[in-house]
């Protein structure tokens, strides 16, 4: 196909040789396929921010670092350059959060270059050698249900050691690969000790693979692994190598009521936006 004007840059570069097609479209980016010598790779094209809905929300961006303070009070004041400064910390968020996450032997995509607002990284791929499907898209057994999610809260948990949080972790941003489940879309990542929303980021995050999971083992819905991991995590007792049991008991001696209405909130606005993306899927 002819290359988009956005690639170029990389072709020019000889980082890509070929554009082969283009594989999905979001809020985000686009992503294509493309050919770098004999490997077959994607490039995330991220879309201008006045071309894209989804909202650079503060839960999300607080406490990230920008490489100096012009650009933070530019960021701050709203500038032009302010704009164009918080755009360039946005997508480089997820290339720092996948090079960090894949050195610790989290189940991403690997990142290979990052340049003028677009993403080379690892295709994933299906047994067939296909660019790997989303969770949302495949129908799974009890026991496939009960094993992938096993292995995407081990994921969560390493995730969380290495002190990143997801942030928007659902069915819709995780591929099923021909070996297991991989995980992708990661521009709104978390640091898990700098952001104060960082505990409740995670405890969504795991509710949500616990409902979308529990669809196929209900069973799973009875369980309590996102409070289990970030109290192990706050106690300093979480590892890679702790054994979970999806069983937590709360301290109910000094209840924040305003957490548990902003809990009650965010779990309604998400439940919202989840039917929304099912719906626009159907």
């Amino acid at each position: 196909m002819k290359p988009p004007k956005r690639l170029l840059p990389l072709i020019e570069e000889g980082l890509v040789d070929d554009v082969v097609r283009q594989l999905t479209s979001g809020k985000e980016a686009t992503v294509y396929v493309v050919r770098c010598g004999d490997d077959v790779r994607c490039a995330k094209v991220y879309k201008e921010a006045n071309n894209r809905s989804f909202r650079q929300a503060v839960d999300y961006t607080e406490n990230r670092r920008v490489k100096n303070t012009r650009q933070a009070r530019a960021m701050a004041k709203g500038t032009r350059f302010g704009r164009e400064a918080q755009e360039a910390a946005w997508q480089s968020a997820e290339v720092d959060a996948l090079h960090r996450l894949a050195a610790a032997g989290v189940r991403v995509p690997r990142p290979y270059n990052f340049l003028d607002g677009v993403l080379l990284m690892e295709l994933v791929s299906d047994e067939e050698g296909n660019a790997a499907p989303r969770l949302n898209d495949v129908i799974f057994s009890e026991e496939d249900a009960r094993l992938h999610h096993a292995s995407l809260l081990r994921e969560v948990v390493r995730m969380l050691c290495a002190g990143v949080v997801h942030g928007d972790l659902s069915e819709f941003n995780i591929l099923l690969a021909a070996d297991g489940p991989v995980i992708i879309d990661l521009p709104q990542a978390v640091d898990a000790a700098g952001n104060n929303h960082a505990s409740r980021m995670l405890l969504r995050d795991v509710g949500n693979l616990r409902g979308f999971f529990g669809r196929f083992a209900p069973e799973l819905l009875a369980t309590e692994y996102g409070p289990e991991i970030w109290d192990l995590y706050r106690r300093g007792l979480l590892t890679t190598e702790t054994a979970l049991t999806g069983r937590f008991v709360p301290d109910e001696s000094n209840v924040d009521l305003v957490s548990v209405m902003r809990e009650i909130r965010d779990a309604e606005s998400e439940d919202e936006a989840r039917r929304q993306r099912m719906a626009e899927a159907d």
